[in-house]
């Protein structure tokens, strides 16, 4: 509940503090007079949306502070979360707005506006007849539907969210692992590759390269090879005066001389071994000469060799050597692997189940939602007629949903306040004085199923009178029993149920101010008087002490 608000320099209020009271709170006074700039400011400090213009002219700044009591059951966490302490279980709200800017603070901690919309929705429910809060959106509908019920119905409410949230949090975790798996996967997919890659190369020689690195530099100079082993043949042992030949003059004439002198023998046994080696050398080059031949294909083959090992240097190593140490490392890796799939068939499993269990308890929600609908139509619709709508409908509309945290139903209040209009969702229809009334209907029934404990009605009493009238007051009488009521009337009827009565005023003299007054005793009733008469006279009073009891 609102405890109290303080605003300064206001549009045209210079500066007041209102102290309200947990039950009914009235604000009466001429049209014009500012009551509306009240709501406005509390509004304002909640969030609403607000121009420098609000800023009272001469000033530098506008400042609007509540004072609020939570609920017992108000979720704090939301608050703590956000570093906000909270003693006694008080919120001071303030704005402060300039021309440039405006700040927001809930016991010290400045906030976003966003923020503080948030946490609004749990604290008071503003009816205008341009505001529309939470009775109108049609998210909360189905939460108010589902609170009003008996408790074995919220228990399963409770029970399939519990359940709900489970099944996407494990959903969740399915896709992440099957993610994961599905990377790892990759990964070993790409291991795989890469380990045939290197398999298929061959690789039994870590020298191979330079070896047909060698190789190819022979075939690739082979006719020049060829004539020069060829012309080394030709001169030691060719037909035209060959080396071998003369040579073997010089043996003939070695072996004579050593024959005549025995100290010649070792000098012609190492004449003839080298004569036989230049014999084998002559003989080997005419085979190395005759031998060798163009082979384009083995130089292909090198050369396309050559260019895959150095394909698969550049990327797995410098060298042969390293690409089969990466070869093992490659390998050692892979076989580190481990891709199991009993987690996911496990999580596939519970997913099932649990999905088996929301589509029952969903199934058995929604039939309960149905009843509870017709039940609740019936009595709004009720309630309208109490409230001077008699040609009023109001009806519970459940349409089939896919399967979400409320469960498999999209829930919404339908109205129609007017026999010849179809029924319409009740955020796009109804007049502003007749919003006000079907938004008491609707609180007084749901009294119990919602969490905020503050309502505002601004101009409730549009468009009634007489019987009407009493029968708004006597409704916003009951459910200030459970709820904190603050409300603009001009109904004498309406003003004096009240348990706190603000009387505001206009002031006009080098600048206009607006006032408020907490009216007692004689002047409450004068201002009931006046509500009632125009006037205040015998008949007036005697009216306004017999509303008032007194």
């Amino acid at each position: 509940m609102i405890k109290s608000v303080s605003v300064k320099n206001f549009i045209l209020i210079d500066e007041i503090t209102l102290e309200f009271d947990k039950g009914f709170n009235v604000f009466t006074g001429e049209t014009g007079a500012g009551k509306s700039i009240i709501i406005g400011a509390i509004d304002t400090a909640l969030g609403a949306k607000a121009a420098k213009e609000v800023i009272k002219s001469g000033s530098d700044k506008a400042v609007i502070e509540l004072n609020i009591k939570l609920n017992d059951d108000f979720d704090k966490t939301i608050l703590i979360n956000n570093g906000i302490d909270i003693n006694d279980g008080e919120l001071f709200i303030s704005r402060e707005i300039t021309s440039l800017q405006s700040r927001s603070r809930i016991n010290g901690v400045m906030v976003t506006l966003d923020f503080i919309k948030e946490i609004r929705e749990n604290l008071l429910d503003i009816h205008t007849q341009h505001q529309n809060y939470n009775y109108l959106q049609p998210k909360n509908h189905i939460i108010l539907l589902d609170n009003f019920a008996l408790k074995p119905h919220r228990d399963n409410v409770e029970l399939y969210k519990t359940k709900y949230q489970k099944y996407i949090e494990l959903s969740k975790k399915l896709e992440n692992m099957t993610k994961e798996i599905e990377g790892i996967k990759q990964k070993e997919d790409f291991l795989k590759f890469q380990i045939k890659e290197i398999e298929d190369s061959h690789i039994e020689d870590v020298n191979e390269c330079e070896t047909l690195e060698k190789e190819l530099d022979i075939l690739s100079n082979i006719e020049k090879l060829k004539e020069l082993s060829y012309s080394a043949y030709q001169a030691l042992n060719g037909d035209n005066g060959s080396i071998i030949d003369a040579l073997g003059s010089v043996k003939a004439n070695i072996s004579k001389l050593s024959s005549m002198d025995e100290s010649i023998n070792p000098l012609e046994e190492d004449f003839i071994s080298s004569y036989e080696t230049l014999k084998e050398i002559s003989s080997e080059l005419r085979n190395y000469s005759e031998s060798k031949e163009n082979d384009n294909e083995r130089m292909d083959y090198i050369g396309e060799r050559l260019s895959h090992l150095d394909k698969i240097k550049r990327k797995y190593g410098n060298t042969l050597e390293d690409v089969l140490t990466t070869y093992d490392k490659l390998s050692n890796e892979l076989n580190s692997i481990e891709i199991s799939q009993d987690e996911i068939i496990n999580t596939e499993r519970e997913l099932k189940e649990l999905k088996t269990d929301l589509e029952k308890l969903s199934n058995t929600i929604s039939s309960a939602r149905k009843e509870l609908a017709k039940v609740l139509s019936e009595a709004v619709t009720k309630k309208l007629e109490n409230l001077e709508l008699p040609k009023s409908r109001f009806e519970i509309s459940i349409e089939p949903s896919i399967m979400n945290e409320n469960g498999i139903d999209k829930v919404e209040f339908l109205i129609s306040t007017n026999v010849s209009e179809d029924l319409k969702p009740l955020a796009k229809t109804a007049s502003g004085g007749e919003i006000s009334r079907v938004m008491l209907a609707i609180k007084s029934i749901f009294a119990q199923a919602d969490k905020t404990n503050t309502v505002i009605f601004d101009e409730i009493d549009t468009g009634i009178s007489g019987k009407a009238s009493q029968a708004v007051a006597d409704e916003i009488s009951q459910l200030a029993k459970s709820h904190q009521i603050i409300l603009i009337t001009h109904q004498p009827i309406i003003a004096a149920k009240a348990s706190t009565h603000f009387y505001v005023k206009k002031e006009q003299t080098d600048t206009t101010k607006v006032t408020v007054y907490n009216l007692k005793d004689e002047n409450r009733i004068k201002a009931i008087a006046l509500l009632a008469a125009g006037e205040i006279n015998e008949d007036s009073t005697a009216f306004a002490k017999n509303l008032l009891g007194v």
